[in-house]
């Protein structure tokens, strides 16, 4: 069996660590052979193009990692609307070069998919393909929703079309897919929260010792 490696908070010292571990898990898959078709300057650019999003999670959002550094789940707080990176046209212009339009088109995409209530966006949810199939990803979506159940908060992601059982396992469910222009499907997905659980966040390398009170659903979660 298995040892999941101990979930914690990344700091501002992890964000190259956790940009690395973004860039090596998206590498060989078909959303970055879209964004970044060359593949000798892919890793080096989804790297930057990385830090540039890592930076903002860290100030609109939260990354949480491994212990070893072999996963990574960053999200952003979209309770309300928050702001675009500090000068990411620029940013993101320099990072991707003659890749920036694909960066950008990608992301108008997502946008206009997005829901508008208040919700945690699971951005990124990234293994290395090294550590993959042991479980690691799970536990990472189980430590994630453990916390959002506690404060009754849906959450939204986007994954590869193909890839939504592990999702589908922790209570995501498929909305409308989204066909990038010539390139892959993405499958949003849509997780209600489950606050009668009421439990600490789970850490399976640590587990927690307290339990919150149960508290019944609200009438008006879907």
């Amino acid at each position: 069996m298995d040892v999941i490696p101990r979930i914690r908070a990344a700091r501002w010292a992890d964000k190259e660590p956790v940009a690395a571990i973004v860039a090596d898990a998206l590498h060989c898959g078909p959303l970055a052979q879209w964004l970044v078709p060359n593949p000798t300057c892919r890793r080096r650019i989804l790297t930057d193009v990385a830090v540039i999003w890592v930076e903002h999670a860290m100030f609109f959002g939260d990354i949480q990692i491994t212990d070893d550094l072999s996963a990574a789940a960053m999200g952003f707080h979209r309770y309300r609307s928050i702001p675009p990176p500090s000068n990411y046209r620029s940013r993101l212009a320099d990072a991707a070069g003659p890749h920036a339009r694909q960066f950008e088109l990608l992301d108008q995409l997502l946008t206009q998919v997005r829901p508008t209530e208040p919700h945690h966006h699971l951005a990124v949810l990234a293994v290395l393909p090294a550590a993959q199939r042991r479980g690691i990803g799970a536990a990472m979506l189980t430590h994630h929703e453990s916390r959002l159940d506690r404060i009754d908060m849906p959450s939204w992601t986007e994954t590869i079309h193909g890839s939504q059982d592990v999702y589908r396992q922790h209570g995501y469910l498929p909305r409308p897919a989204l066909t990038l222009p010539d390139g892959p499907v993405i499958a949003p997905m849509r997780r209600n929260p489950h606050p009668a659980r009421g439990s600490w966040p789970v850490n399976t390398a640590r587990p927690a010792t307290v339990t919150a009170p149960a508290r019944p659903q609200s009438d008006a979660q879907r």
